[in-house]
């Protein structure tokens, strides 16, 4: 099937008018030179990949961390209404067997792939590796330092779905965490209170990743640097950033994309279950107790905590915020697809790759969504 007269954005990251193809669930040519006369006229309709979550807790009342596969399969329709066709969905700081069975549950979606779902590509494991001081949202209860053997087994279980892995770099034996895990996947810099010197170290033995920068970690400050500078500066690391709109400001939005460039921002949700649910619910997250209210999730005690908002809404935030259009589509597509692996696959309008694409209106006020080339 081909659809023609669209603005595509295109691998090159640019936008182009022309047609695409889809044959069998993935795309063919793309910006083909002779094109069917009976082609979809999309109209001039901008044409970009589905969207790419690597960090989302739930959604919909549901939570990954619930280890509930009915309550999993209503968050990956959820996304795709959403326009998000893949998703790593994050656990939290819980213990060892309560993550396995939720480990399990994704397990499971990856090898039936319910129809209307968005495709579960991997998992990030958000905790239990992480500083007290910098815990955040995460239930300290169950907070532990690196363990090399305890992950592996996680990762073995589940068949090697996880795809990011997080962990506070001033940790006893971080450093020697980081070395052997970043052979099974991503390793990320999260819920820390690193110095610069040990954010470094852990950087130089395979860091590539940091999870929702500046959140649960250290501001930049001109004497003690911390972990941002020093990820910064190495060309390696890409920074996830949640955009919606309560846990960072515009203006230091705009930072990071300016620090980090084009290639290394990544666009996240960190969606708990409370979205899509009215302002005021009450709900748990990782065994505590939170509540929405005025659009914003919070502890008992006021802390800050995961997102109301999902991918599509932090997209069109960034846009309206004044990052390039461009820019912030490879943040919400391509790059995340890269963080995982499985860029191979999905992330872009490419010969080859999954057909998963939003034809979308100009002002991204509506939007199609198409998984396999097929429209939800």
């Amino acid at each position: 099937m081909f659809y023609k007269n669209a603005r595509i954005f295109a691998s090159d990251f640019q936008f182009h008018t022309g047609a695409f193809e889809v044959v069998n669930g993935v795309f063919g040519a793309v910006l083909p030179q002779n094109v069917p006369e009976d082609a979809i006229d999309l109209q001039g309709a901008t044409v970009i990949p589905g969207l790419v979550d690597v960090h989302s807790h739930g959604n919909s009342g549901a939570d990954f961390s619930d280890g509930d596969y009915e309550g999993l399969k209503k968050m990956a329709a959820y996304y795709a209404r959403c326009g998000v066709t893949s998703f790593a969905p994050a656990s939290m700081t819980l213990p060892y067997d309560v993550l396995a069975a939720a480990f399990a549950t994704a397990k499971q979606l990856t090898q039936e792939t319910p129809d209307g779902c968005a495709r579960l590509m991997g998992i990030q494991m958000e905790g239990p590796y992480f500083s007290y001081k910098k815990r955040g949202a995460q239930n300290p209860d169950y907070l532990k330092e690196p363990d090399f053997e305890g992950f592996r087994k996680l990762y073995e279980d589940c068949g090697g779905l996880v795809r990011i892995v997080d962990v506070a770099p001033e940790l006893p034996g971080a450093a020697e965490f980081v070395a052997k895990a970043k052979e099974l996947c991503t390793v990320s810099i999260a819920h820390t209170d690193s110095d610069y010197d040990h954010a470094k170290a852990a950087i130089d033995a395979g860091v590539t990743h940091l999870t929702h920068l500046y959140n649960a970690m250290p501001g930049i400050h001109h004497r003690n640097p911390g972990v941002i500078p020093a990820a910064v500066e190495n060309p390696n690391v890409r920074a996830e950033i949640i955009c919606d709109g309560q846990h960072i400001h515009p203006a230091s939005v705009r930072l990071a994309f300016t620090m980090f460039g084009p290639e290394r921002m990544i666009l996240v949700s960190d969606s708990g279950r409370c979205a899509g649910l009215p302002d005021g619910s009450q709900f748990q997250l990782g065994g505590q107790d939170c509540w929405l209210r005025d659009g914003v999730a919070r502890l008992a005690d006021g802390t800050i905590a995961c997102s109301a908002a999902n991918l599509w809404q932090c997209l069109c935030n960034v846009i309206s915020w004044g990052i390039p259009e461009e820019t912030a589509i490879r943040a919400a597509s391509y790059n995340p697809a890269c963080a995982i692996g499985a860029d191979s696959k999905i992330g872009s309008i490419e010969t080859g790759k999954l057909a998963d694409f939003l034809v979308c209106s100009s002002d991204y006020s509506s939007k199609r969504v198409f998984l396999g080339g097929k429209e939800i």
